[in-house]
């Protein structure tokens, strides 16, 4: 399992960015899949969530209305469309894969045993 995330950069306050992940070594239109955060000295945190049909789609509070999650199981690539940052949202962004198919929109990365190697995001106010 490989996960190779991409996009990120330094914004200002307001500005967008669109994180990719591109996903191999697995079944990719089988899993749910999610994008986390960390900033620094915090732990990591779920940011949003899609299922593998990409119908149904779970967000942090934090990040709900300003980011928009989506995938594309004929490229294997899933997407984290970010707009309206903000300087908090400042942090390593990690795609990540749970350990099973059976696990859906699930928040905690408790039940994700696969990651990207993080894309870093910084905004300025």
């Amino acid at each position: 399992v490989q996960l190779q995330a991409s996009g990120g950069g330094s914004v200002q306050a307001g500005g967008s960015l669109r994180l990719s992940c591109a996903a191999s070594g697995f079944i990719f239109r089988d899993y749910t899949m999610g994008w986390f955060r960390q900033a620094p000295g915090k732990e990591r945190e779920f940011g949003a969530a899609i299922t593998n049909s990409g119908v149904n789609l779970n967000y942090a509070d934090s990040v709900k209305g300003r980011f928009t999650i989506s995938r594309d199981n004929a490229k294997n690539m899933v997407y984290l469309q970010m707009n309206s940052l903000k300087p908090e949202d400042t942090a390593n962004y990690y795609c990540a894969r749970p350990y099973s198919s059976r696990v859906q929109l699930v928040l905690h990365s408790m039940f994700y045993d696969h990651w990207g190697q993080g894309t870093l995001v910084t905004v300025s106010s």
